[in-house]
């Protein structure tokens, strides 16, 4: 192939790609044009370039993203070159710097790249960008899928990466897509593009650092596949596809599985102990991917369901796993945010009401309502009183009704069915040593009274998580 249809083939492939990308996924609504990573690396600024082109011709407009990790002594100097190259070509150009934490457990290149992505889906919001291109190219997917084996991951770490798809998770908003339109390009080929067109482009020495096991794959293993089998990088690309329809049938039934096993907010433990162990685990795994959580490891995963199913049945089971909380109650398994443990003298917080429809207490997590209502407390009475929000002293015992007993808390959340580990975050609301309401259950009947336009119910409402 001659060095100038090296251009002509890899603009036609692109645009290609970047049609059907825009057609399927984002539904041809770009009213505010598109984004693309640029780093100043080679295979961003053949991309950068293409995307320049494509957008021209489409009038599209265009922005370009870069994130200055600050990892590298010429981070700056590789801002300013990307900032020029953008200035030359009238492109929008936009920056965020990050702090990459390097003494966290997961490693430096994944807290990169957790930082990275966030930056990007800060600057996708800014911008009002529905899409954003990376250049992910064929040789990455290969090295992608090595990594995962080396990692011992299963179906879903070996479908590699998708041409498009969201990732709330990483960037932080389900507004915005993912876009890899080079993803089916080797590596040869952006370097022939690069040389055929003369584009400039940065070289970051970390790529040559074989401490970082990726950089080892590329430089020490790729080089030898590749000897003993040329081309390898398209058919394991290719087993990436073969993977991925694996994927999307285990998603499939772990669809059908989470229906059949749902019960109110959470998971019949009946109707799990009813699927074999493999579609078990695919339907907890697939559970903690819609909650956005980091998956278990395959012995903690067992672990976890050793607790669940085996476990007394009076016992008070709590599992916690990254922000989530895994608990079981009355035969149900359900999931719960992590609540930071408050401190001692936040949990109790002394307020005057002023006729405020509600009061938002954040150390609580939630807002107390007062509610106009035919039989409650005396509004006049209660803006003269000290109210006291607090978390549960202990002895606390509440009468609902005249015509009904006095019963300590316990029961009243027994009786309501409210799970133990709910119970903990429930304010009370006190005059004193004296309770007025508490939350989930009720008001204490001896300080109600029915005269009704004068009479005030609270209300107790946790902030949506």
């Amino acid at each position: 192939m001659r060095p100038d249809q090296h251009c002509s083939s890899l603009e036609q492939a692109f645009s290609k790609k970047l049609d059907a990308i825009i057609a399927d996924f984002c539904e041809g609504n770009l009213q505010n044009g598109l984004a693309v990573g640029y780093s100043g690396g080679l295979d961003s600024t053949v991309l950068l370039d293409l995307a320049i082109n494509y957008c021209r011709r489409a009038k599209i407009s265009l922005h370009a993203f870069h994130v200055h990790h600050g990892l590298s002594p010429n981070a700056d100097a590789w801002l300013a070159h990307c900032q020029a190259a953008c200035i030359a070509d009238d492109i929008a150009f936009h920056a965020e710097r990050i702090q990459v934490a390097r003494d966290s457990g997961d490693g430096v290149e994944a807290s990169a790249r957790k930082g990275r992505y966030q930056a990007l889906g800060m600057m996708s919001k800014n911008t009002g960008t529905s899409l954003i291109l990376t250049a992910h190219h064929q040789d990455d997917q290969a090295e992608t899928l090595l990594l995962q084996l080396l990692r011992g991951s299963g179906v879903a770490g070996m479908s590699g990466m998708d041409v498009c798809h969201r990732a709330p998770n990483l960037f932080g908003h389900d507004e915005v897509m993912l876009g890899r339109p080079l993803l089916t390009e080797k590596r040869t080929t952006l370097e022939a593009y690069a040389s055929q067109r003369g584009l400039s482009y940065i070289e970051d020495e970390s790529n040559t650092d074989q401490r970082y096991l990726r950089n080892a794959i590329r430089y020490s293993v790729m080089p030898v596949l590749e000897g003993l089998s040329p081309g390898y990088s398209e058919r394991i690309a290719r087993s990436a596809t073969h993977f991925q329809a694996a994927q999307d049938l285990l998603l499939e039934v772990a669809e059908q599985d989470l229906a059949n096993c749902s019960f109110e907010t959470g998971l019949g433990i009946a109707a799990m102990r009813a699927l074999s162990p493999a579609r078990r685990d695919n339907l907890f795994r697939y559970w903690f991917s819609k909650a956005g959580v980091r998956m278990p490891t395959t012995s903690r995963l067992k672990e976890m369901q050793y607790q669940l199913f085996d476990g007394r049945e009076d016992a008070r089971i709590t599992i916690r796993h990254d922000t989530i909380a895994i608990h079981r109650y009355k035969d149900i398994v359900y999931l719960s945010a992590q609540k930071a443990e408050m401190a001692e003298e936040d949990n109790e917080r002394e307020f005057v009401w002023q006729g405020q429809a509600h009061i938002h207490f954040p150390e609580f997590a939630g807002s107390l309502y007062f509610d106009q209502a035919e039989r409650g407390l005396g509004a006049s009475w209660l803006k003269s009183q000290t109210l006291s929000l607090h978390l549960r002293r202990g002895g606390e015992r509440l009468k609902l009704a005249e015509n009904r007993s006095t019963r300590d808390m316990k029961s009243h959340y027994q009786s309501l069915q409210i799970p133990f580990w709910q119970r903990e975050r429930l304010p009370y609301v006190s005059i004193g040593k004296d309770l007025l309401f508490a939350a989930g259950v009720g008001m204490q009947s001896r300080f109600c009274q029915a005269e009704p336009g004068t009479c005030i119910s609270l209300r107790w409402v946790f902030d949506q998580q």
